[in-house]
């Protein structure tokens, strides 16, 4: 009787001692999950700011693939596996936000040297004195004739020519044929000339136009006008890295201007033309992640037309 109760015990010990671990291995997977779990909200939070936590549905779903691994009936050794493939779609995942975190900085710091070079076109008074006047209005001033002592021989004066029109006084015609608004309204009467010297085809003077609006009251209304107009002169005038520029400052210093989604298509245009076919397909993105339906139905329109030539 008394080997027999021994032996019982034995045997109650050695099945408490097999249990210890699997409730050991058990308390461990649940401080990892807790630990993926975080870490996934985490990486939720950065790929998609501003999204609710309910939105998203788990990507790791159970294999039900027959012979992709063995089945167990202990569901602390199925847990492990489910766990240990978790934390590798984590690490993917992670990896692909650290990449895409990298290509938006270098495409800031692109877009930074882009706005250093206008920066410094404009800030040059030769540079935007070329650009305001042109360079057949500026007056000649002659050396004067030194005397000399020997009698000048006579000089047979040729015959007058007619006066021809050079092109810069033919462009400035074309300047003046443009009305100048004065509805009493300073901001508006300055963009509304811009505008008409760009609908003109003037490029270069509605750009200087254009600037100044943007300069003096970059608070008002009309600055996202007067900044996507600008950039859309660069663009018609065949300057596409100018004109990224000027779209991408629109979009970045007035999100919510008027013409914010218009300056992030056009910007898209821009850097397509450039031959940046992957920027140009990450603004087509970003256009409809930030503003979607909120967005002009023209703006819409373009947009899908321009992202179906990029190849986007």
């Amino acid at each position: 009787m008394m080997m027999r109760q021994i032996t019982l015990l034995g045997a109650a010990t050695i099945a408490l001692a097999a249990t210890m671990p699997a409730a050991a291995q058990e308390g461990a997977i649940d401080k990892r999950v807790e630990r993926l779990e975080k870490e996934m909200r985490a990486v939720q939070r950065s790929v998609f700011p501003g999204g609710s936590p309910t939105f998203f549905e788990g990507e790791i779903a159970p294999d039900n693939t027959p012979g992709e691994r063995a089945r167990s009936n202990a569901p602390v050794i199925d847990l492990t596996a489910r766990v240990d493939a978790l934390e590798n779609q984590l690490q993917t995942l992670t990896g692909q936000t650290e990449q895409n975190a990298f290509q938006l900085r270098e495409l800031e710091k692109q877009f930074t040297a882009y706005k250093a070079e206008m920066d410094k076109r404009f800030a040059d008074p030769a540079a935007a004195a070329a650009v305001a006047t042109p360079a057949g209005l500026t007056p000649t001033v002659k050396p004067p004739a030194t005397t000399s002592t020997v009698a000048a021989t006579p000089v047979k004066k040729p015959a007058a020519k007619p006066a021809t029109t050079t092109p810069d006084a033919a462009r400035l015609a074309l300047v003046k044929k443009i009305e100048v608004p004065a509805s009493g309204n300073e901001t508006k009467d300055a963009y509304d000339y811009g505008y008409r010297l760009w609908e003109a085809k003037l490029y270069p003077e509605a750009q200087v136009q254009l600037k100044q609006v943007v300069t003096k009251w970059p608070k008002s209304s009309q600055a996202s006008f007067a900044q996507n107009l600008l950039g859309r002169a660069y663009l018609d005038e065949g300057k596409p890295s100018l004109a990224a520029v000027a779209f991408y400052n629109n979009y970045k210093d007035r999100p919510s201007g008027a013409r914010a989604p218009h300056s992030l298509m056009y910007m898209g245009v821009a850097l397509d033309k450039l031959g940046r076919k992957a920027d140009a397909c990450k603004a087509f993105r970003e256009l409809e992640e930030v503003y979607g339906d909120k967005a002009p139905q023209d703006v819409r329109t373009d947009a899908a037309a321009a992202k179906t030539k990029a190849g986007c």
